[in-house]
């Protein structure tokens, strides 16, 4: 047999789907429970506004990876757009990533970069030497003040845990900047495609040897008809949470329909715990080369994930880590499954890694699965 069969219609199942109908020889069938494809990329036309939403919260494409940019931009075109962040606190509006304009703005002062960078190293906790999670990290560079105001209500919220608990490496990713760099992101491409992410996954399923079926939940017994099966779900689930459940934040949100403008930037972040949301969206500034009379924006809030919930952000304390050791022993032992994608990986993945990780992965279980060797079960260097 050379059918396969792909658990999730998301980036990483269907760029999978695609790179095995390219080598020839392979043909998938890509299944997903719920009645679209794309995963937590989905976007699709508002009736009333006729607004282009992100249907899961917000999604800009940002990579450094020259082949990953080509990819995408082969089966949609991108319209240029820098994703800038505001962050509404009790003092006022300020932009984010932390940068020379939020420092200046926050002290009152009129800093140059040399300035700003000396002035924030005097803020810094000296007892610190080796920060060992989050709030220990952003106290060793930025000091209490910016992140008191910046930093500690948002993450406790947006995590349910105290930063202290956090690892580091969820605050490395944004970073401090002293000049007026306000663009959120740091890579080299980066863009909106002009009819949406479902357009493109779409496009990439359109080939005569996939087939795709929606509203189709994983049985393990479907696995007898397939050649191999890759699993893009969450790895708990796989397993049937034989060794408990790994866990996850998931969101949800408020609806503000209006005429006009919303609030008038594409994202506002909450930071203060004096108010239960993180942030709030506005979609029509995401495609800002529309025009429309109405606006639509979305307050979001993040609890803990039920068991009916979409799991969306990892949260990887320490007992999650050691339940995801037990399901990674089981799934190593498995020989006709690979795991891929950020759900089976158990990690937060943006979407130029998730789709970057699907290229490469394609490249080596392809050739594995023609020569009949055994296939690799997760992606190279997880």
């Amino acid at each position: 047999m050379n059918r396969i069969l792909i658990i999730g219609a998301g980036f990483s199942g269907s760029v999978l789907a695609h790179q095995l109908a390219l080598q020839g020889g392979f043909s998938s069938v890509v299944i997903d429970e719920r009645d679209h494809v794309a995963g937590n990329c989905h976007t699709a036309r508002d009736d009333a506004t006729g607004i282009m939403v992100h249907r899961y919260g917000p999604h800009i494409f940002h990579t450094s990876r020259r082949d990953v940019w080509d990819y995408v931009r082969s089966f949609s075109e991108f319209h240029p757009f820098v994703y800038r962040v505001k962050a509404s606190i009790s003092r006022g509006i300020f932009s984010l990533p932390v940068n020379l304009l939020t420092i200046n703005q926050f002290f009152g002062k009129r800093f140059s970069p040399a300035r700003a960078r000396a002035f924030v190293a005097t803020l810094a906790d000296p007892s610190i030497t080796e920060p060992a999670n989050l709030e220990e990290y952003a106290l060793h560079t930025i000091g209490r003040d910016l992140y008191e105001a910046f930093i500690h209500g948002y993450t406790r919220k947006q995590w349910g845990c105290e930063p202290r608990e956090l690892p580091a490496s969820v605050l490395k990713r944004l970073p401090v900047r002293f000049d007026y760099d306000d663009n959120y992101f740091h890579s080299l491409y980066q863009g909106i495609p002009a009819n949406g992410y479902t357009a493109i996954v779409q496009r990439i399923l359109d080939h005569p040897s996939i087939e795709v079926k929606l509203n189709t939940r994983w049985d393990p017994a479907m696995a007898a008809e397939f050649a191999h099966v890759v699993f893009t779900g969450p790895l708990d689930q796989f397993y049937r949470f034989r060794h408990g459940r790994l866990g996850y934040r998931t969101v949800h949100w408020e609806r503000h329909e209006a005429h006009g403008d919303f609030q008038g930037t594409v994202v506002m972040h909450y930071p203060g715990l004096e108010v239960p949301h993180t942030r709030v969206h506005e979609h029509k500034h995401f495609a800002p080369w529309e025009n429309h009379d109405r606006t639509l924006a979305f307050t979001e809030f993040s609890r803990e994930t039920g068991e009916n919930d979409a799991p969306f952000y990892p949260k990887r304390l320490a007992p999650d880590k050691a339940i995801l050791a037990r399901y990674l022993r089981d799934a190593r032992l498995e020989q006709n499954v690979s795991f891929l994608g950020r759900l089976a990986t158990y990690r937060y993945m943006d979407m130029d890694q998730v789709i970057g990780e699907a290229l490469d992965f394609a490249a080596i279980l392809g050739p594995a699965l023609a020569s009949h060797t055994r296939p690799p079960i997760f992606p190279p260097l997880y």
